[in-house]
């Protein structure tokens, strides 16, 4: 983990003449000759751009110190000028001490023509949370995942290949540690044949160990006043990338929608098929809750889970016409619940200052009658299900599914009479429970939920408890029920009492105005794990080219956006948005693995 700022600073500190410096190294973050052509020439020319992206489908790129986002900015506005129709640019860079945007902003000021670029980059500027940050930019088939992070701890939990390098950490006499030759193992490590690496400083030990991990080294003519620069790269034939894929996926609720709209933005022709259409299982709702799953434990699964909370609210938040409201109240039940909800507010998993406790009064306030002491997620959102996902998908074939089989080239998906339905070279099922008749040994379990909402009635505001209650466009929603094994979707009068029932026993008194009412709801079937945890990655025992995605049980609007995007990386043969360490909690291998040991033990 990262050590933090003092209380109450900042990374950067601004010199006399404008120019950003580092607080904790003493190092300026780019030349003060002019950083843009330092930029150039050092990095893009010194890793053969444009030039190495040319007839390549995919390009990635790595940076060691995303700073003032200088370097990615001048990378994009290249790419911007000579990428190649359909092709994709992705980049991975690590900051452990991240800039805001604003700050970010009044650094990239300095170069006017790198305006339209810049403006892209900070309107999009990731958070300050440690772990992973993706920032999407679609208009120039780019996407550029933060590690806010160590390097060492970033490289070891990235799962992808660089074609190139930029190596910009501080002066090595400032910042050794980002320089050391172990860190520069891992650069060779996460590169592919051919790779280059380009950096602005010569110095022994770097070239030394580059050397050790297998890159041939050169000295090149310097920048301004710097006399010479450093220019490395791997051998072997740089790769042509993998061809363009067809993806078929099953099943258009959140995780089906979600994996289409990931698997599209990495450039694959993506058919989406589900029996019901648009919004099918647990994802027809008229509205949903986004919020974390809290887990005072800030160990791997709390790290999963503030990751996926963050990446679905970005996405989300760029479809504002699918919010509904903003802020979500986590009541406390008991004084333990206070103690996990003030060690979780505290940690460094979730943007600063977006997680408050409040006190009892203080909730009262905002749900209008006496609750106790509650946490409140700032960032959290209710969405309206339905707007989310059209706005993610073009169209969804209308079929069902009734099996899968390998093809010449592929994979086919079969209606119940065996008759083809689709080919396509991989195939995600993301299909709630019924992706258990598709997939072999899915350990999943069916759990029925119904919901119940009345319209024309105000919701209090947005509050969960065991139970929720949320706003809709039209009134007020609040349940769910829990009913393990039950795969009934009809609609029972004894479960809306019972969604009566959950919400009395945090809100009586707005309950007690909806007693007499006529309640609307909906049934729906979850799928859950033994382990509480999602299902994403390659189907255990299947041939290659088949991938699940399911098990969300009742956090598939929060925690299904990264996955998609994982599963579609892997699909995809991409870099993942997902660290390696956290990939492994949700490998659907994992439950035959643990059996594996056990037996060996």
């Amino acid at each position: 983990m990262r050590a933090p700022d003092p209380p109450g600073s900042r990374p950067v500190v601004w010199d006399a003449d404008g120019q950003p410096r580092s607080r904790r190294f003493g190092d300026r973050y780019f030349s003060a000759e002019d950083g843009l052509a330092e930029s150039r020439a050092v990095f893009l020319e010194g890793c053969g751009l444009p030039q190495a992206w040319r007839g390549r489908r995919r390009f990635v790129v790595g940076e060691l110190g995303f700073g003032t986002g200088l370097n990615i900015a001048a990378l994009l506005e290249l790419w911007e000028r000579s990428r190649e129709p359909g092709a994709r640019l992705q980049v991975f860079t690590l900051e452990a001490y991240p800039l805001v945007a604003e700050e970010a902003a009044r650094a990239l000021g300095a170069w006017p023509e790198l305006g339209r670029v810049s403006q892209r980059l900070i309107s999009r500027w990731p958070g300050r949370a440690r772990g992973f940050h993706r920032i999407d930019l679609p208009d120039l088939g780019a996407l550029i995942d933060v590690a806010v992070m160590e390097a060492g701890e970033a490289l070891a939990a990235w799962s992808g290949a660089a074609d190139a390098w930029f190596l910009d950490g501080f002066a090595p006499a400032a910042n050794p540690e980002m320089w050391r030759e172990e860190l520069l193992a891992l650069v060779a490590a996460r590169s592919a044949p051919g790779a280059r690496a380009a950096s602005f400083t010569v110095a022994g030990a770097v070239r030394r160990g580059l050397a050790a991990a297998g890159f041939e080294v050169e000295k090149r003519p310097g920048f301004g006043a710097k006399r010479e620069r450093l220019e490395a790269r791997l051998p072997g034939p740089a790769r042509a990338g993998p061809p363009p894929a067809r993806i078929a996926v099953v099943g258009a609720g959140i995780a089906g929608v979600a994996a289409a709209r990931a698997a599209a933005a990495l450039g694959a022709d993506v058919e989406l098929i589900d029996a019901v259409g648009l919004a099918a299982g647990g994802s027809g709702n008229p509205a949903a809750l986004v919020t974390p799953r809290l887990d005072a434990g800030l160990g791997p699964p709390a790290e999963l889970f503030a990751q996926a909370f963050r990446r679905a609210i970005r996405l989300y938040e760029a479809t504002p016409e699918a919010i509904v409201a903003r802020g979500v109240l986590q009541l406390a039940a008991n004084p333990r619940d206070l103690a996990r909800f003030e060690k979780i507010a505290a940690s460094d998993l979730f943007e600063p200052g977006t997680l408050h406790l409040l006190s009892p009064e203080a909730a009262s306030a905002r749900l209008g009658e006496p609750v106790p002491a509650a946490l409140l997620q700032e960032a959290a959102l209710v969405i309206e299900p339905r707007a989310a996902l059209a706005a993610w998908t073009p169209q969804v074939r209308r079929a069902e599914v009734a099996g899968l089989a390998p093809g010449p080239a592929g994979w086919r998906l079969l209606d119940a009479a065996g008759r083809e339905l689709a080919a396509a070279e991989a195939v995600i099922v993301a299909a709630g429970q019924a992706s258990a008749r598709l997939v072999a040994d899915l350990p999943l379990q069916p759990v029925r939920g119904q919901a119940s909402w009345l319209a024309g009635v105000s919701a209090p505001g947005a509050a969960a408890w065991g139970g929720y209650v949320l706003p809709t466009r039209e009134g007020v929603l609040f349940g769910a029920t829990h009913e393990r094994d039950d795969e009934d979707e009809a609609v029972r009068a004894i479960e809306h009492e019972r969604n009566l029932a959950i919400l009395a026993a945090a809100l009586p008194r707005f309950a007690a105005g909806l007693e007499a009412a006529a309640l609307a709801g909906r049934a729906s079937v979850r799928a859950t794990t033994p382990d509480r945890l999602p299902l994403a990655g390659r189907a255990p025992g299947a041939p290659a080219g088949l991938f699940v995605l399911t098990g969300f049980g009742s956090r598939g609007f929060c925690h299904a956006p990264l996955l998609a995007e994982y599963v579609a990386a892997l699909a995809l043969e991409a870099p993942s948005p997902l660290p390696n360490l956290l990939a492994a909690l949700v490998d659907p291998l994992r439950f035959a693995r643990r059996a594996e040991r056990r037996a060996g033990s």
